[in-house]
């Protein structure tokens, strides 16, 4: 039986994220989602777009703790995308877009903090990732799920995912299934 748990992270837009966890290894299911506003109700793509929900584009994901850890989700998450942009990955930009580590409890929380601080050291410039406490994970519309493996021919998919897929799979291949 799986030790299932929750992980949900934010690392611009949430294709990319997506596309990237779903080679790894214990690695269950994603949720392409919203979370971190502070607008009523569940928001819609174009409002988070707006950024005026306060809204973060993140991932819901469900993982195997047997297979693969809460950190070495983390490492892969901090590795596959640029953690020192502030609100921004390449020409994403907008506090949609912004690095973010939501926990679900204190543990989750001990860990992100201990792998950024570790993680800084790799990295030229400070690191602005978020660690906050999850209050609620809205569900994207639906066309945002399994974006990437529908859509891998569009421009965005072919010059943003597609890299950072390569890079995963240099720097992480013994955690891809």
């Amino acid at each position: 039986m799986a030790n299932l748990q929750t992980a949900t992270f934010g690392g611009g837009c949430f294709w990319c994220v997506e596309a990237i966890l779903k080679e790894i290894k214990g690695v269950e299911t994603i949720i392409s989602g919203y979370s971190g506003g502070t607008a009523p109700g569940k928001p819609t793509y174009k409002e988070v777009c707006s950024g005026l929900t306060g809204h973060a584009e993140v991932v819901q994901v469900s993982f195997d703790a047997d297979i693969i850890s809460f950190e070495e989700i983390l490492v892969i998450f901090m590795t596959t995308h640029d953690p020192t942009t502030l609100n921004r990955q390449g020409a994403d930009v907008g506090t949609q877009y912004r690095s973010v580590i939501f926990y679900h409890d204190d543990e989750q929380k001990s860990i992100a903090e201990e792998v950024v601080k570790q993680m800084a050291a790799y990295y030229e410039d400070p690191i602005v990732t978020e660690i906050t406490s999850l209050d609620v994970f809205h569900h994207a519309e639906d066309y945002h799920q399994d974006y990437y493996a529908n859509n891998q021919s569009q421009g965005y998919c072919s010059f943003v995912i597609t890299p950072k897929l390569q890079k995963l799979r240099q720097l992480h291949k013994e955690k891809l299934k």
